[in-house]
């Protein structure tokens, strides 16, 4: 009995948990304090990222040159010689909507006028076409300059925040101001560069593009306009 008594106290006191006393006295590491400002910065550098985004698919997919020129519209328009044809071509053009189709049912609606008239109401609808096709790529532009810009105050700010963390006593504290300032700065500046690069390289592309139809476009007018009034001259 005695025995048994023994070992139930041995076995209460491995069970009892340690003295208050004995706890540990190394402090925990805290979370980084989350910053309003780092998450604005952020924010706003994803969303004019998607914009970008969306603006380079969606031009892409508009300034194909079937989508502005198409191939049916030059092949009727190389073999039109009679008044039948010029009919096929008008009606070929309200079939296939695009920017060179308007342009060449304006032309064809205007063949009454002196040549003179026709070319400049054409040049009229033209400006309306292009202005059509610079949609949205006025935007890249201003994307291109407004995100680096959106990180150098990322990164400005990310400095603030590693300099404040120099007047707090070497702590816990202290180490995730610094981890904080150091991510705002990181995070800030390459999302910056992501975002404007893309946009730069779209830019400078879709404006190639529209400079490079217009001109075919003009050309293709300039073409159609001499051969028939060089016929019913």
């Amino acid at each position: 009995m005695k025995l048994f008594s023994v070992c139930l106290l041995i076995l209460f006191t491995s069970l009892s948990p340690p003295p208050l006393y004995a706890e540990d006295s190394t402090p925990t590491p805290q979370e980084p304090p989350q910053s309003a400002m780092k998450t604005t910065i952020i924010g706003v550098l994803i969303a004019t990222s998607l914009i970008s985004m969306f603006l380079i698919v969606e031009r892409s997919i508009a300034l194909r040159r079937e989508a502005v020129i198409p191939g049916r519209l030059i092949e009727a328009q190389s073999v039109c010689q009679t008044q039948e044809e010029l009919l096929a071509l008008r009606t070929t053009s309200n079939q296939l909507p695009s920017p060179y189709g308007r342009l060449l049912s304006c032309a064809i609606d205007h063949l009454h006028l002196p040549r003179e008239e026709n070319i400049e109401l054409i040049q009229t609808r033209a400006r309306a076409e292009v202005s059509k096709l610079e949609r949205g790529i006025v935007v890249l532009e201003i994307v291109t300059g407004v995100a680096p810009l959106l990180g150098l105050v990322g990164t400005i700010f990310g400095l603030i925040t590693l300099f404040q963390g120099m007047g707090v006593e070497a702590s816990s504290e202290q180490y995730a101001l610094f981890s904080e300032g150091i991510s705002i700065a990181l995070k800030a500046t390459l999302l910056g560069l992501v975002v404007a690069i893309p946009s730069l390289v779209g830019w400078s592309y879709f404006n190639r593009k529209v400079e490079t139809l217009s001109i075919e476009m003009e050309n293709l007018c300039d073409e159609f306009l001499r051969s028939q009034y060089r016929r019913n001259g």
